[in-house]
């Protein structure tokens, strides 16, 4: 993986993925603090890049795989603590509870300055090209906890 997409992907470690993101003019609202549904997309985004990192495209997935395979989010919990503001650099982490089986559960949490903003518990299916559930690829669930690429670098 190109140290470019590396930067701009985030960041592996033993505790999961580490994205940072700016909050910007679009994702605040008349008050100024970022609107609800924005920190929906900093997760998603964080969630797509945790995958990149992990050596992995959604899109091949569906493609490539004989049956296909998609991730949906089934159930999200998300606990909204304090605002962030325009021009906060925020810090999302996502953390593996589960992976194994036709599901996931990711705990995401975006911070700034360390102090967290709002976090979540997301319940994701793993479902075929007709959306019925199907099995994680081994690989891909041990990827997932154990943080290394499915490229095994």
């Amino acid at each position: 993986m190109s140290d470019n997409v590396f930067l701009i992907s985030g960041e592996l470690s033993a505790d999961g993925h580490r994205l940072v993101q700016r909050v910007y003019y679009e994702d605040t609202d008349f008050s100024g603090a970022v609107y609800h549904a924005r920190y929906l997309h900093f997760m998603e985004r964080a969630r797509t890049d945790y995958l990149r990192c992990l050596g992995v495209e959604q899109s091949s997935l569906f493609d490539e795989e004989e049956e296909g395979l998609a991730f949906v989010v089934h159930r999200m919990e998300i606990d909204f603590r304090s605002p962030a503001r325009m021009d906060d650099l925020l810090t999302i982490r996502t953390r593996t509870e589960k992976a194994g089986g036709a599901k996931m559960i990711l705990h995401q949490f975006i911070e700034r300055e360390e102090a967290i903003l709002a976090s979540a518990r997301v319940v994701i299916a793993v479902v075929n090209r007709d959306g019925r559930p199907t099995r994680l690829p081994d690989q891909l669930a041990s990827a997932f906890l154990g943080g290394k690429s499915v490229s095994g670098s």
